[in-house]
């Protein structure tokens, strides 16, 4: 089982196919205009876990990029990224890479401003988050940009709704899928949640989850980027858009020094 399997059942509205992604697509693009004065124009756009690159897209058509690298570990989703371009009528070039994002300075050559969109921190540990924003830091020129969607997981599911044992996570016509807390693991901090189709109880996939609060993310942005914003969702006002982190000017020392320490050493 993997990862891609899981996500053919859950529907994360970024299919150019679905009427509702599109309109998420325009919310998206509507807020990077609303900001596109204070990100780099004509440049290098880095989409990262972009899935199907809707909000590379969106981002590449509001600051006029010359330049958009896709990047994702799921083969499928990368090429419906040209079809998120025809639709937005733009025409930059276009690199599709298929890896993972703790390495992706491995991966891309130099870029000016870097996404993560979609609610995608839980995926990663606080160990792979370090190297996640290390590696961001090293693949950005020197005014660069990285741009983190999210929300308060620590606030809203934690003390707000409280963990759930068991939750429905999406019905459709013909199925259901549910989660269940199957462990914790106390090294890596991640909750252990195995995804199931119902009816019939059919297990997809065993996922780790690192519930964030925004806090910390800014803080081990802190140490990779110089400048640091947070842009609340009740301050930008666009209901298609979460929670926003900007952080500016990589650290590019410190995140050579991180990652260095990080490969002579293991958990």
């Amino acid at each position: 089982m993997s990862l891609e399997e899981l996500y053919r059942y859950i529907n994360w509205r970024m299919d150019p196919a679905d009427e509702r992604a599109r309109e998420r697509f325009e919310g998206i693009t509507e807020f990077f205009e609303s900001i596109s004065d204070r990100l780099p124009g004509g440049g290098r756009v880095l989409d990262v876990c972009a899935g199907t690159g809707i909000a590379g897209v969106a981002l590449a058509k509001a600051t006029d990029a010359r330049l958009l690298t896709v990047l994702d570990a799921r083969r499928e989703d990368l090429e419906l990224a040209k079809e998120w371009l025809r639709i937005a009528g733009i025409n930059p070039e276009l690199r599709l890479v298929r890896g993972d994002a703790r390495e992706v300075a491995n991966l891309v050559d130099e870029h000016d401003i870097a996404i993560l969109w979609g609610y995608t921190m839980p995926h990663f540990d606080p160990f792979d988050a370090v190297k996640l924003f290390a590696n961001v830091a090293l693949t950005l020129s020197d005014d660069g940009v990285f741009i983190i969607e999210d929300m308060d997981r620590v606030y809203w599911i934690l003390y707000r709704a409280g963990y759930r044992e068991f939750l429905v996570e999406g019905r459709r016509e013909n199925y259901t899928i549910a989660s269940m807390h199957e462990g914790y693991d106390f090294k890596r901090g991640t909750f252990k949640r195995g995804y199931y189709v119902l009816p019939g109880l059919r297990k997809i996939e065993t996922v780790d989850f690192h519930y964030w609060d925004l806090a910390t993310q800014l803080a081990i942005g802190r140490v990779f980027f110089r400048e640091h914003e947070l842009i609340e969702r009740e301050a930008h006002g666009n209901p298609r858009v979460g929670t926003v982190i900007v952080l500016r000017r990589p650290v590019k020392e410190t995140a050579r020094g991180v990652l260095k320490n990080f490969s002579a050493s293991s958990l």
